[in-house]
C-alpha cells in the first residue's frame, strides 16, 4: 500500500516514525536507565539493559502498525538500503527517506537533550552521553573498533533478514511488526555492552550531533557497518533465498 502514497506523505511518516523511535529508545536510556556500570543508587527505579532493549523493540513494533501503510516504516537508512538491495524499494526514494529519517532523529535527540538538561547536575559525560554509540573508550564495555564493526555488520544483517522474511509476500499477513520489533529487542540485548547498539545510522546521528567530539568522530562506523550489513542481507534475500521466484 505504501507504493501508492505520495512521496511527501512518506517523507513525513518516516520523519515522525524515526523521531518516535529515537525519542522512545534513546529517551529511555537517557532519562530512565540504570546500567551495571552506572550509579544505581542515583535512580533505583531505573531501567537496565532489558528495559532499554524493550523500549527500542516496542517503539518499532508500535510504529510498524502506525505508519507501515504509509511509508513501509523503514525509520532507518540501513533498512532502506537493504530493501533497495533486495529489489523491494525504488532507488529514487532512497535520499528523501534518509533525509527524513536523519531529520526526525536529530529533532528527537535535541528534545531528549533539552528534557535531560532540566535535571540538576546533568552533563554530557561518561562513555555514551545522550545514548550515543561508540567503540574503544566510548564502548560501554570497552570493546574495540574491530569488535564494534563486526557486531554492527552481523546484527544489521540479521535484522534485515528478519524484516525481509517477515514482510515477504508469502509470509503471514499482518504480523510482520511482531518479529521485527522482537528482533530489535534481541539485538539490543546482545550489543548494548559493545557499541550501545546502533544498527541504525539515523539513530546514531540524531544524538551524536548534539554531543559532538568523539561521538561525531566515530559516527562513520555507525553508517558504514549497518549499511554494509543491510546490503549483504538484501543480496542474500534476492539472490539466494528468493532465487528465481
Amino acid at each position: 500500500m505504501s507504493q501508492s502514497q505520495p512521496l511527501s506523505r512518506k517523507f513525513l511518516a518516516e520523519l515522525i516514525g524515526t523521531f518516535v523511535l529515537v525519542f522512545g529508545g534513546c529517551g529511555s536510556a537517557v532519562l530512565a536507565a540504570v546500567f551495571p556500570y552506572a550509579q544505581a543508587e542515583s535512580n533505583p527505579l531505573g531501567l537496565g539493559f532489558l528495559g532499554v532493549s524493550l523500549a527500542f523493540g516496542l517503539t518499532l513494533l508500535v510504529m510498524a502498525y502506525t505508519i507501515g501503510h504509509v511509508s513501509g516504516c523503514h525509520i532507518n537508512p540501513a533498512v532502506s538500503f537493504g530493501l533497495w538491495a533486495s529489489g523491494r524499494f525504488r532507488g529514487s526514494e532512497l535520499l528523501p527517506y534518509i533525509v527524513a529519517q536523519v531529520l526526525g532523529a536529530v529533532i528527537a535527540g535535541g528534545l531528549i537533550y533539552g528534557i535531560a538538561s532540566g535535571r540538576a547536575g546533568f552533563e554530557l559525560s561518561g562513555s555514551n552521553p545522550l545514548a550515543t554509540n561508540g567503540f574503544g573508550a566510548h564502548s560501554p564495555g570497552g570493546y574495540g573498533l574491530v569488535s564494534a564493526l563486526v557486531i554492527e555488520v552481523v546484527l544489521t544483517f540479521i535484522f534485515l533478514l528478519v524484516i525481509l522474511g517477515s514482510t515477504h509476500k508469502k509470509a503471514p499477513l499482518g504480523f510482520a511488526g511482531v518479529p521485527v520489533g522482537l528482533s530489535l529487542t534481541l539485538i539490543h540485548l546482545i550489543s548494548i555492552p559493545v557499541t550501545n547498539t546502533s544498527v541504525n545510522p539515523a539513530r546514531s546521528t540524531g544524538v551524536a550531533l548534539w554531543v559532538g567530539g568523539d561521538a561525531v568522530g566515530q559516527l562513520w562506523l555507525f553508517w558504514l557497518a549497518p549499511i554494509v550489513g543491510a546490503l549483504l542481507a538484501g543480496w542474500v534475500q534476492r539472490q539466494l533465498l528468493d532465487g528465481r521466484e
